[in-house]
């Protein structure tokens, strides 16, 4: 049975998929071709910034892209983020029945913060591993190792959930079971390439993992 649950958190849990796509290219425009566009975004979603950032304007110093990018984030960030279905429900239930959470992330910390308070995940979070909290970001295990160790966790029983092949690799190499969730912009078949040990399609499919029915009502 699972105990542990580690969520990334942009396209996971929280729908910030608009607004990232929309911060690279009101960042970006002028810096690539004009034919640049969020087809071009959406496969690298999920890595750090400054890799993104590297690739897309082919330069080496991106700090003023960055700065940018994160100046332009904050403004638009309660405008264009967004709920998923049934996250916060899923999310206290589990909370209830004593599965510890927290969120593996490549964002900084700041914004990490931001979005959870938003829609009142953040009391449910037991650890927050953030890009500022490690030197080698997801695809590379150690942010899911930190986070499995903050709580003490057995990564037999430890999932990491996730939309991107960074979350699935992440969570293989620190032998967590890896999760892919089927809401990812990526497309299904694109994670399945990362041989994550489930698919999900809807929040509600992690309750049997953590020994809980997926459809009954429980009284509060």
């Amino acid at each position: 049975m699972i105990k542990t649950m580690l969520f990334d958190l942009d396209g996971t849990i929280v729908d910030t998929n608009e607004l990232i796509i929309q911060t690279f290219l009101h960042v970006l425009k002028g810096h690539v071709p004009p034919d640049f566009s969020r087809e071009q975004i959406i496969p690298h979603m999920g890595t750090p910034l400054d890799y993104q950032m590297r690739l897309f304007t082919g330069r080496d110093d991106v700090d003023e892209f960055t700065a940018a990018y994160r100046s332009y984030n904050r403004d638009k960030h309660d405008e264009l983020v967004k709920e998923f279905p049934h996250v916060k429900e899923v999310i206290e239930r589990l909370h209830r029945h004593g599965v510890r959470m927290g969120v593996v992330t490549t964002k900084i910390r700041e914004t990490t913060e931001r979005a959870l308070k938003m829609f009142g995940l953040a009391p449910y979070m037991d650890t927050l591993v953030t890009i500022d909290d490690v030197k080698h970001p997801k695809p590379h295990p150690e942010p899911v190792l930190i986070a499995m160790e903050q709580l003490g966790a057995d990564p037999a029983t430890t999932m990491m959930v996730g939309d991107s092949p960074a979350d699935i690799q992440s969570g293989n190499a620190a032998g967590a079971v890896s999760v892919a969730v089927a809401w990812s912009l990526k497309g299904e078949d694109a994670l399945r390439q990362f041989e994550p040990k489930h698919i999900i399609y809807d929040m509600r499919d992690l309750y049997p993992f953590a020994g809980l029915e997926r459809d009954s009502v429980e009284k509060t």
